[in-house]
């Protein structure tokens, strides 16, 4: 058994996160910056979080759309991975370059502008287990 119970739960943690990402003026401005469509995919459980930053945000307060579940967009940017693995991505405990070589993450599209993206989404390192704990979630915590 994975980290997570299920889709929902987690939707409820790191589709949370990618929610409180898009609002946040130094991560969510610099997301909405690189202008694509990036869809992650992820097994164990199934779920999917397509994030827009391609199209003017139709959200009051956020630089980007995120969506989770399917979606009609097509992404310029495809990930592919076990939930667990974005759960430890987002503890700052994945090398992305490594895990791509790993192939723990399997990527389709122009890697590079995925690559720019690490420096803005560092900060959500520090949120992800706060927001975990604020959630009652303390026991998914890594140490």
């Amino acid at each position: 058994m994975g980290v997570f119970r299920d889709s929902q739960h987690f939707y409820e943690c790191v589709g949370e996160l990618m929610d409180r990402a898009k609002q946040d003026p130094n991560i969510g401005a610099k997301i909405a910056k690189a202008g694509i469509i990036i869809q992650f995919k992820y097994t164990d459980p199934d779920a999917v979080t397509t994030i827009n930053a391609k199209d003017k945000p139709t959200q009051p307060g956020a630089f980007c759309d995120v969506f989770h579940g399917p979606t009609n967009l097509k992404p310029d940017v495809m990930m592919q991975m076990k939930a667990d693995i974005s759960h430890a991505f987002w503890h700052g405990k994945v090398n992305l370059v490594a895990a791509l070589a790993r192939k723990e993450i399997v990527a389709t599209g122009p890697i590079p502008k995925i690559l720019k993206l690490l420096p803005a989404v560092e900060p959500l390192y520090k949120i992800y287990p706060a927001m975990l704990k604020e959630k009652g979630y303390a026991d998914m915590v890594m140490k």
